[in-house]
């Protein structure tokens, strides 16, 4: 991988093209999107013409939701969010350019004008660190600033204060988190902290929609230390494949390729680069608890496995935990599934832990109880005679 001179080179090329980007037009930056234009009219068209996304997130949002938008640049994505999730809706753009900082900050005023409100905060900070509020940063390095070795361990201690008591991002706090052709600007070291970072800020049964550029290979050093490549969205693209499976190791569920762009963006060395968007879930937290519950696979497949390994061969019913049992009716999963609740429910409080780990069957009897001898009497005519039952 790239030494640490070759990393900051790469980082301070991505800075400054983007910095240039902010103040005039450069359309080689990515591929162009399209959205809604009753959701374009309201925004100025400085920002318009200088919006460098590959995708659109914005289908997987809903009204009154809080929204982070990760590398939000100039605000075009967050000014169309803000019309989307409303007055009673939050929308949070984050970035570490100041010049694109200034670009969204600087019209923010006649955006809300026109909407009649404003729901947007455009905040100072690294996407793969979310606890540290680079404003509050600078802030501290007037008042202490770093001349020597002394000062440089004075600042790491002042950062560490800043994100245990001022976080730029709370934990728990976001319902969706997005992003529009960033995250592969992100240094390989830094990405397992960028993923960490999106699950730690969501709320439970939150989820993320990310819009990428991605490569249908791996893609050669050689390309990865071209400084140029990297800034422009292509040498620092995930494996199509392992984009896929940062989701999966920072530990979201229901991760499903939302949308794939057919024909390339680029071709370089042979190697297809692609738009595609990702939509994953956070959920799985908590314990595993027994209320006597199944579900039962739909089809078409014979089976599926879900991330967490539990196998769901089709028309059978799997005992499941309550946590798996709730999971699986909230999308993307649901209509996939019959849920099974048991005749006499268990409390919450009451309920038992419950092992995840083997394949078990719930028997028919588990769900309508041992003892339960049941029998219901037709109300009318047979089928045969003019009955309604069938």
């Amino acid at each position: 991988m790239d030494t640490g001179e070759e990393a900051t080179t790469t980082e301070s090329v991505v800075y400054e093209r983007y910095a240039a980007a902010a103040q005039r037009c450069e359309g080689a930056l990515c591929c162009a999107v399209e959205y809604p234009a009753n959701l374009l009219a309201v925004i100025p068209d400085e920002i318009l013409d200088k919006d460098y996304g590959c995708g659109d997130p914005t289908p997987y949002v809903g009204p009154g939701e809080v929204v982070l938008d990760l590398g939000s640049g100039g605000g075009k994505l967050c000014y169309v969010l803000s019309q989307i999730v409303g007055v009673r809706g939050r929308v949070i753009g984050i970035d570490c350019n100041r010049e694109m900082l200034s670009l969204a900050r600087r019209h923010q005023s006649t955006v809300s004008q026109r909407l009649g409100f404003d729901n947007i905060a455009f905040r100072y900070g690294l996407i793969q660190d979310l606890r540290l509020d680079l404003d509050a940063l600078s802030q501290e390095l007037a008042v202490h600033p770093v001349n020597d070795t002394a000062g440089w361990l004075t600042l790491r201690n002042i950062e560490e204060r800043l994100r245990r008591e001022q976080p730029l991002i709370a934990n728990d706090s976001v319902d969706c988190v997005v992003s529009n052709c960033v995250l592969n600007l992100v240094r390989t070291q830094d990405r397992p902290a960028l993923f960490a970072e999106m699950f730690r800020v969501l709320r439970q049964h939150g989820r993320v929609a990310i819009s990428d550029i991605v490569a249908d290979e791996d893609v050669p050093e050689s390309l990865q230390r071209e400084p140029h490549l990297w800034s422009g969205c292509v040498s620092g693209a995930f494996r199509e494949d392992r984009f896929l499976t940062a989701f999966e190791n920072a530990g979201f569920h229901g991760i499903e390729i939302v949308k794939r762009q057919h024909v390339p963006w680029r071709t370089v060395a042979g190697i297809e680069f692609r738009s595609i968007t990702v939509a994953a879930c956070k959920g799985k937290l908590g314990p595993c608890l027994e209320r006597n519950q199944a579900v039962i696979y739909r089809g078409p497949f014979q089976r599926v496995r879900d991330d967490d390994g539990h196998v769901y061969p089709r028309g059978v019913r799997v005992a499941v935990c309550d946590k798996t049992f709730q999971i699986l009716q909230r999308p993307p999963y649901r209509g996939q599934f019959v849920a099974i609740e048991p005749r006499e429910s268990i409390d919450i409080e009451d309920a038992q832990p419950f092992d995840c780990r083997p394949f078990t069957i719930r028997g028919a009897r588990e769900s309508k109880g041992a003892e339960n001898r049941q029998t219901t009497e037709p109300a009318g005519p047979s089928c045969g005679e003019g009955g309604t039952c069938c």
